[in-house]
């Protein structure tokens, strides 16, 4: 693994010991007794700063948006560990796709019922 990921790991190791003991006073914690509704929701909060982030002018922007790019993966992988995924896992995959266009990995995907008009 690549040093500049190795926060990532750790992150990860982190978070499946707070999966496992749930510690109090912990904000991990907070979140996963919260479940997928509490984690999601502070997923589609961190998202909608990081693009707001993104659209902000000059070095502070992008700042601003590595900041909230952060805040984003963090919660992301609480998901990920309250729902025992692996970041390995997740690479597996994105190998997996690798050289495929998206449009084509998305056409490959079952049909969702209600959400096929939104992009991913």
């Amino acid at each position: 693994m690549p040093d500049s990921l190795l926060p990532l790991d750790r992150l990860m190791s982190t978070l499946r010991t707070r999966a496992a003991e749930r510690p109090e006073g912990s904000y991990t914690t907070k979140l996963m007794n919260g479940g997928a509704e509490a984690i999601g929701k502070k997923i589609r909060e961190e998202a909608e700063e990081l693009i707001e982030a993104a659209d902000e002018p000059d070095e502070a922007g992008r700042q601003h948006a590595i900041y909230e790019a952060g805040d984003l993966i963090y919660h992301a992988m609480v998901l990920m560990a309250w729902r025992g995924i692996d970041l390995d896992e997740v690479a597996a995959e994105l190998a997996r796709r690798e050289g495929t266009s998206g449009l084509v990995e998305k056409a490959s995907r079952p049909a969702k019922k209600d959400s096929d008009s939104t992009d991913s």
